[in-house]
């Protein structure tokens, strides 16, 4: 059978190898059942949905014609490297790294670096309207997370707040 979209059959390809890695890695945890779901349930779920939805979209790039194929592009480095250092930083500054001395920064500086590095990987980065995206992200996380849900992240650097 031949691939008559190469893009839907890469990405089916993609989905179906993270839903197995979420479905096998879900079984060492307890799946529990629909009732009283273990820690291992939404994983084990959302691999089988991913698996579907993988072999689905394979399913359609092997049937459905297309007019060019859906070609492969090149691979767009500088956002991947700009999402992906973005998302490293968001961590390390939201935990600290202990080993290089680096305290906690907090959640807001936290997603203040994750916002302004990830849209460097835009060609037509403007700070202003990154640090308003910021801004709004922080104060939703604020709210969400610290004051309606109640999570023990820490917002400031720790050696402000002590």
């Amino acid at each position: 059978m031949k691939i008559k979209s190469q893009k839907d059959f890469y990405s089916g390809i993609m989905y179906m190898g993270v839903g197995g890695a979420f479905a096998v890695g879900a079984t060492t945890y307890n799946v529990g059942t629909g009732a009283r779901m273990g820690p291992g349930y939404f994983p084990l779920m959302l691999g089988i949905v991913l698996l579907l939805l993988g072999g689905l979209i394979t399913f359609k790039a092997m049937v459905v014609e297309t007019e060019d194929g859906d070609k492969v592009g090149k691979w767009a480095w500088r956002p991947l490297r700009y999402v992906l250092g973005a998302n490293l930083a968001f961590g390390v500054l939201l935990g600290g790294l202990p080993s290089i001395k680096l305290p906690a920064m907090g959640m807001i500086a936290a997603i203040y670096a994750l916002t302004i590095i990830a849209s460097m990987a835009e060609d037509g980065f403007k700070l202003k309207p990154v640090l308003i995206l910021a801004t709004v992200l922080s104060i939703g996380s604020y709210l969400a997370f610290i004051l309606l849900l109640q999570l023990q992240i820490p917002v400031w650097p720790t050696f402000i707040t002590g």
